[in-house]
């Protein structure tokens, strides 16, 4: 897992052309409980699309952390097949983008301020995202 973690990460930060590419975790057990956070914050910092745990019924069925999902669905146990193409599908369709940044408040603000000028959503968030990046 931290391995993916870090494989993840340096993608994300390889350059701008890679903030459109989801990111899943394909493995075959389930995380552990003090996984749980770590998952879901990656998945909404956009790090991470999605964890996955392809096999339903692990050889050690006591383990009491073999969840479906954590809260928030950074971690999911497909049972099915048709469940992970769908929960792909559903990530592909959903056009994210990464973005980031270290800026004061101060920056941040007068970037939204700019890109709030424009007259469609899609177009304040191409705004947004060009004056982060500094296009």
């Amino acid at each position: 897992m931290l391995k993916a973690i870090g494989k993840s990460i340096n993608i994300r930060v390889s350059g701008y052309a890679s903030s459109k590419i989801p990111i899943v975790v394909i493995g075959n057990t389930p995380i552990k409980r003090t996984y749980y956070a770590k998952v879901d914050y990656l998945r909404k910092a956009g790090i991470i699309q999605r964890f996955y745990s392809v096999n339903p019924d692990p050889l050690d069925t006591r383990n009491s952390d073999n969840i479906k999902s954590t809260p928030q669905r950074g971690f999911l146990r497909i049972d099915r097949v048709s469940e992970l193409y769908e929960d792909l599908r559903n990530i592909m369709e959903g056009n994210g983008e990464f973005f980031s940044s270290m800026l004061s408040k101060r920056e941040l603000g007068r970037i939204i301020e700019i890109a709030n000028r424009e007259p469609t959503y899609e177009r304040k968030a191409e705004k947004f995202l060009e004056l982060l990046r500094g296009i």
